[in-house]
């Protein structure tokens, strides 16, 4: 049966009208965890002889000493990104098939997510290491064991936090919370750290623990998707008293007006743009990763700049017209004005730019340089990179469940999608070699007035962009219809 789904899987992949696009986009993931999977074989390196020969301390009480905040940013980082491999199951809940067979093949499948096997690739050398070192054997196989299936608990634990926003916000607070408290002195929350998880190494059979505890959180994941897993699951329809909501001050720009009011209806009613939203904004706090003594590059420092200001666009923009996809082929019966259309999204757009500007002035913190950067990252997707956002969502053919912020049964239509964060990439290269280059030449205000300089050209050449833009999206019209119209 197993084979079989496989197989199915296998035949969806190639026979779908965008299996160029599809193709491409694998070769260009292969890469890239081909590149995080050299990554985490030489941490373990890093991390030993660090230890070692800097710290002069034990490596693995180093290692357990921080892996409670691993922990939860691993938890963190799976919610945001890691899809649930649904693999369209409606179709096969009409048919003659186990329930609790497409339930295993589903749950099954994540066990071979780079999330869960990848951490391996840091484990075994770093257990190697330790053996070599002197360490016993079996306590650093109980060890790695054990560590492993914590990412496997971490791993179903993020299929039952699925769509629950208000739990994981509040996991994620404390968690802020506990590391403010924790670099203040107030509490000593690495210690307990070490503690626990060097004991996986230290009392045999404690390693036990982490996997009874990922064998139940699985069992119920199995139980909940199980009762979860109708035909009609979620189609009945909340009684709630209608409401219409205009804003005036809108109207009087006509047709832009209106397209404006219906986004800002979309941004406060739905589930999905209200996660987009909410995701844009914690992108504001991006930069303080970089903004420090570790990352001095100017390459990197825009690289960060051009994600504090740029959240809301790279969240909400590159799913455009993807948000209408539920009734998108309506629109495009009636004669729908393109270019006012897209205008209004790129109106939208340059609101939440404008605003992530503002309020990055906090990054004056960091000294006038770090925030002329951000200044100059912001006038950069103000006048360019909000044109090529626009443009990505041409190609972005991937519809969104307005009723839904869950992962996990609705197909991954909500999730991270990974073909946006490749079209991010062009938006990145060009203003990180400008702003590198003038600055390495001319100063830092020559780097700042250079990209400025790109974003107003780009803003007085709107009209043409928008033609070219109009005619990409009219290119991309039938497919993008017959992708919106597929219901499974």
């Amino acid at each position: 049966m197993y084979r079989r789904l496989l197989r199915l899987e296998l035949k969806n992949f190639i026979r779908n009208p965008q299996f160029g696009t599809n193709l491409a986009l694998r070769i260009l993931m292969f890469f890239s965890i081909v590149y995080f999977a050299l990554m985490f074989m030489a941490m373990p390196f890093l991390l030993f002889f660090f230890a070692k020969e800097e710290l002069q301390t034990d490596p693995l009480l180093l290692f357990c000493r921080f892996f409670l905040y691993y922990w939860a940013f691993d938890l963190v980082l799976r919610y945001f990104i890691q899809q649930m491999p649904t693999q369209n199951i409606k179709p096969f809940l009409g048919q003659n098939i186990p329930k609790n067979k497409l339930v295993d093949y589903t749950i099954l499948k994540t066990f071979f997510h780079f999330f869960n096997w990848g951490n391996l690739l840091f484990l075994i050398p770093f257990a190697v290491l330790l053996v070599i070192d002197g360490f016993s054997f079996a306590g650093v196989l109980m060890f790695v064991i054990g560590i492993l299936f914590v990412f496997y608990f971490n791993n179903f634990l993020n299929i039952l936090l699925n769509g629950k926003n208000s739990v994981f916000y509040s996991v994620a607070g404390m968690v802020i919370l506990f590391g403010a408290l924790e670099y203040y002195g107030v509490i000593q929350l690495t210690q307990f750290s070490e503690t626990i998880f060097y004991s996986l190494y230290s009392i045999p059979g404690l390693f036990l623990i982490p996997i009874l505890l990922a064998g139940a959180s699985a069992y119920y994941t199995h139980k909940v998707i199980r009762q979860n897993f109708y035909l009609d699951q979620g189609l009945e329809l909340k009684k709630e008293e209608g409401k219409t909501e205009n804003i005036e001050f809108l109207n009087k720009f006509g047709v832009i007006g209106t397209f404006l009011n219906n986004d800002v209806r979309l941004l406060k009613r739905s589930k999905a743009a209200r996660a987009a939203m909410i995701s844009g904004f914690f992108f504001l706090f991006y930069g303080l990763l970089f903004f420090n003594s570790m990352y001095q590059s100017d390459f990197m420092k825009l690289f960060a700049a051009i994600f504090v200001t740029g959240g809301f666009m790279m969240m909400f923009g590159q799913r455009v017209p993807a948000w209408d996809s539920s009734y998108y082929p309506l629109m495009m019966t009636q004669n729908v004005p393109y270019q006012q259309y897209l205008k209004a999204k790129w109106s939208l757009i340059i609101i939440g730019i404008l605003i992530s500007m503002i309020l990055s002035t906090a990054y004056l913190y960091f000294g006038w340089e770090v925030y002329l950067t951000i200044l100059a990252g912001g006038l950069y997707n103000l006048g360019v990179n909000s044109y090529l956002t626009l443009l990505a969502g041409a190609f972005n053919k991937q519809p969104v469940d307005l009723n839904s912020s869950t992962k996990s049964f609705s197909g991954s239509k909500n999730n991270f999608n990974f073909k946006v964060m490749l079209m991010m990439i062009p938006q990145m290269l060009l203003p990180m070699v400008v702003f590198a280059g003038m600055k390495y030449f001319f100063g830092m205000y020559a780097a700042v007035g250079a990209l400025a300089l790109l974003g107003l050209i780009g803003f007085l050449m709107r009209n043409i962009i928008f033609d070219q833009i109009v005619k990409a999206y009219r290119t991309e019209k039938y497919s993008t219809l017959e992708a919106f119209k597929k219901t499974t």
